[in-house]
């Protein structure tokens, strides 16, 4: 690594590798909001300003991957833990419900496959995606979802039994 490539105040971090797992980070920033692309390029904006700037250091304790995914994972809770305590003292300030006019985007793949994963329980979505479309270890996901490794596991295993069943029946009927 260059020295020119390193973060000022990140010394662990070169701009290369930062580079290499932008794709992911992106991916993860659009299923952290809902595929809601704007707020995904806020988050990820936001991820790499706490980078640069040293907020967030990182030590090698884990990966680079796994590390940027947890900065972008926390951010994204504290922006929405933000937005829902704006909009609960909203609503207990209106006499009307709040009308929402942001729907989130749907990703453009509505196979059954993705309805299934869709339909998992939070921290069995993020599992799944972490694990097969992050390609990330089951160690590192959960990491990144702030829970042990074995509980990463436990989450892990029971998506699977969840999309095996809810699956059955539709590679029954592809064969027909």
């Amino acid at each position: 690594m260059r020295d020119s490539d390193v973060l000022e105040n990140n010394p662990h971090i070169s701009r290369p590798a930062l580079e290499a797992i932008h794709g992911q980070v992106f991916g993860w920033a659009l299923s952290r909001t809902d595929y809601d692309q704007a707020t995904a390029e806020d988050l990820v904006q936001q991820a790499y300003m706490e980078l640069l700037t040293g907020k967030a250091r990182f030590d090698n304790r884990s990966s680079l991957k796994t590390f940027v995914f947890s900065v972008v994972q926390n951010l994204a809770r504290s922006r929405f833990r933000r937005i829902a305590s704006r909009l609960r003292l909203l609503q207990t300030a209106a006499d009307s419900g709040i009308e929402d006019s942001a729907h989130p985007v749907e990703p453009e793949d509505n196979s059954p496959v993705w309805d299934a994963v869709k339909a998992l329980p939070q921290r069995q979505r993020d599992i799944v995606e972490l694990v097969f479309c992050r390609e990330m270890t089951i160690a590192a996901a959960s990491s990144v979802m702030g829970v042990s490794t074995g509980t990463g596991r436990v989450h892990y295993d029971r998506a699977k039994k969840a999309l095996k069943t809810k699956l059955g029946s539709y590679g029954e009927r592809s064969d027909d």
